[in-house]
């Protein structure tokens, strides 16, 4: 167990790195573009994607006048309503109001700038829609693409399996509160949190402040084998208390839910009265996961839309 002291000095260093919303993204010869932490993802500075795929002089004109003209005319104005105006820290270190747009958002602008640095990206985007399709009729090339992205991060074959397990049960569960009457967003994570403080004695938020996680990180990619587990134990004992139960609306989930939490953790209990300690863990994966970054050779238009 960590001491309070290394706790609290390496959970400062992240925070600090928190705080640096407008981190330089490498890209194209040391261009940068800059970003935000905004509605739980990232949002770039379009003006900054602008410059890297146009020669154009004057970036800012270069997008007023591709939104008035071809995106238009491309039919992109619902793509322009989701994009947000947020304050970015300019060159002079004065922070101003700036376009930015999440990477789904981003990836249509790019469709629509006419350079041929562009292209690696369009071609890029065709590729990940016909992968997509692939996946869809046979589930087994989504589930190896998977492990891949896991190895390519670093982690064992063992923890690998676990993660997979973890999501297939996850995505079973979320169908089945789709099934009841929940709604995607609060309402699915009001009940996941149901089961995650029954299960481990923590709420999903207090479980990655223990990790000292940054906001952004996903916690079940910090999770130990046994911590994956007990929570695959909890939310598939969720499904089944839904459907012995026959469950319709969010009170009687959420009472299913909590009923499924309390059971996986009487099995957590059992097991730490064996072993003699928690099996809830403060380690995590995040330097791991950086050393495997700085390894992982990747193209421009991975760097663009980093995690």
């Amino acid at each position: 167990m960590r001491s309070k002291l290394q706790g609290k000095i390496r959970k400062e260093i992240i925070m600090s790195e928190e705080q640096q919303p407008n981190k330089d993204i490498s890209l194209f010869e040391q261009k940068t573009i800059r970003r935000i932490w905004h509605n739980n993802e990232w949002f770039y500075s379009i003006v900054d994607v602008i410059a890297v795929l146009s020669d154009s002089p004057n970036p800012r004109n270069y997008w007023s006048m591709l939104k008035r003209d071809r995106l238009k005319v491309e039919g992109f104005d619902g793509a322009l309503t989701q994009v947000e105006t947020l304050k970015l820290k300019s060159a002079d270190g004065k922070f101003r109001q700036t376009d930015t747009a999440n990477r789904q958002t981003l990836l249509r602008i790019v469709q629509s700038v006419p350079s041929p640095k562009a292209e690696p990206f369009r071609v890029w985007l065709a590729q990940v829609g016909e992968e997509r399709f692939e996946e869809i009729e046979n589930p087994a090339i989504a589930l190896e693409r998977m492990r891949s992205t896991y190895r390519a991060k670093g982690y064992n074959a063992e923890w690998i399996e676990q993660r997979i397990t973890n999501d297939v049960v996850r995505n079973e569960l979320t169908d089945e509160w789709k099934e009841c009457g929940a709604k995607e967003g609060v309402e699915f994570s009001m009940l996941t949190n149901e089961i995650h403080e029954g299960t481990f004695e923590l709420s999903v938020q207090a479980h990655k402040e223990y990790k000292l996680l940054p906001a952004k990180a996903g916690l079940r990619d910090h999770m130990s084998n046994v911590e994956l587990a007990l929570l695959s134990l909890g939310e598939a004992t969720s499904t089944l208390f839904h459907r012995e139960r026959e469950t319709q609306g969010l009170p009687a989930l959420k009472k299913d839910a909590k009923d499924a939490g309390r059971a996986a953790g009487r099995a957590r209990k059992v097991i730490e009265e064996e072993v003699g300690h928690s099996v809830v863990s403060d380690e995590n994966y995040l330097e791991q996961q950086e050393r495997a970054k700085r390894q992982l050779k990747q193209g421009p238009q991975l760097e663009m839309f980093p995690e």
